[in-house]
């Protein structure tokens, strides 16, 4: 059941694509390094001890809702934890980013993926999400729940980490397709029940990441990736809550994003906030689409690319004000807390 002060936040309002008093905002990566209450527990806690102890992604998943008047709080997470249920060894490396120290890239590694339910090895985000819940209750501020997309998490166990160009998961993908999709089939069902179960837990919104598939071309990302993309969203549409599909780099592909499914469709920077809701259509709202380092300027220049983005969505029902991708570490904490007041501001004209 809806609450009423789920019902009047304008963040669902604007997911539903209804009229707003002003433009929602929330940053992705919200919490985090740029804040000096994020960095005070990393002195004490890694990132995972932080992802894994409810208490503790509770605390850090609040910390930017009560440093700013955000319009959604996103649960303190990682995408990649789903794939240690499955079976792969990940350690965050300092100065390096997420290891995979088994990863995937044989016939018998794939089979040997396990599909555990989340209850089971995701026991930890689904807690924490109740846990922020009981902090929300009385705010008008929903929740966000997330999980990298198939392809994305596709991407890091073969590569075993990051990655420029994503060689080898192209390879397995151009070179053996019957393994890719065996391997695609166990991601969707994993990253669907992974994002109802959040929504069951208590998310509001879910939003799923793309990061890497702007690496493909629309055709492997038709062929290879859409398929399953589709499937994880369909599973994770059932509660009837809001879906967000965020990828960058898919400018050559919206229309393709959009048939994946979505209620509301993230872009990043390197396309014009109106030309990509022509690409896509009235029928689905849209997030973004601020370049993260635009943060790093000065206020008056800060204030001047807010603005263009609020004009060319034009006041549109169903958009909601964010990055184009996360938040950067050292990004200046006021330049957020004014952008935040300003869109609301500005919106509300």
């Amino acid at each position: 059941m809806i609450s009423e002060n789920e019902t009047n936040s304008r963040f669902l309002q604007a997911c539903r694509r209804q009229p707003v008093d002003a433009t929602p905002i929330w940053l992705m990566r919200q919490a985090g390094r740029y804040m000096s209450e994020y960095r005070d527990l990393r002195k004490t806690y890694g990132i995972l001890e932080l992802i894994k102890t409810p208490e503790l992604a509770c605390e850090v998943t609040m910390q930017p809702i009560k440093a700013f008047d955000l319009d959604a709080a996103i649960i303190f997470a990682d995408i990649l934890p789903p794939l240690e249920g499955m079976g792969l060894e990940l350690e965050f490396v300092k100065g390096e980013g997420p290891l995979i120290h088994n990863p995937v890239r044989t016939a018998a590694d794939v089979e040997a993926l396990r599909t555990p339910l989340p209850e089971d090895n995701l026991w930890f985000t689904l807690e924490a999400i109740k846990l922020v819940r009981q902090e929300l209750d009385g705010r008008d501020i929903p929740l966000i729940g997330f999980s990298g997309a198939p392809f994305t998490l596709a991407s890091y166990a073969i590569e075993g980490g990051s990655s420029r160009n994503w060689r080898r998961a192209k390879e397995m993908m151009m070179g053996d397709p019957a393994l890719w999709h065996r391997l695609m089939v166990k991601l969707s069902q994993v990253v669907g029940r992974y994002l109802l179960a959040q929504a069951q837990a208590g998310a509001q919104v879910l939003q799923i990441f793309d990061s890497w598939v702007g690496a493909l071309s629309p055709a492997d990302y038709r062929d290879f990736v859409l398929p399953y993309s589709r499937h994880a969203i369909e599973i994770a549409s059932q509660t009837g809550v809001p879906v967000i599909h965020f990828g960058t780099n898919t400018n050559g592909m919206l229309e393709l994003i959009r048939e994946a499914g979505g209620d509301v469709i993230g872009v990043d920077w390197r396309i014009d906030l109106d030309v990509a809701w022509r690409q896509l259509g009235e029928e689905v709202a849209i997030q973004g689409n601020l370049d993260p380092v635009a943060l790093f300027s000065p206020w008056p220049q800060l204030k001047q690319r807010a603005q263009r983005i609020l004009e060319l969505a034009g006041g549109r029902p169903g958009h909601i004000f964010n990055l184009g991708h996360g938040i950067l570490p050292e990004t200046p904490v006021d330049n957020v807390r004014r952008l935040v007041d300003f869109v609301h501001e500005y919106s509300s004209q």
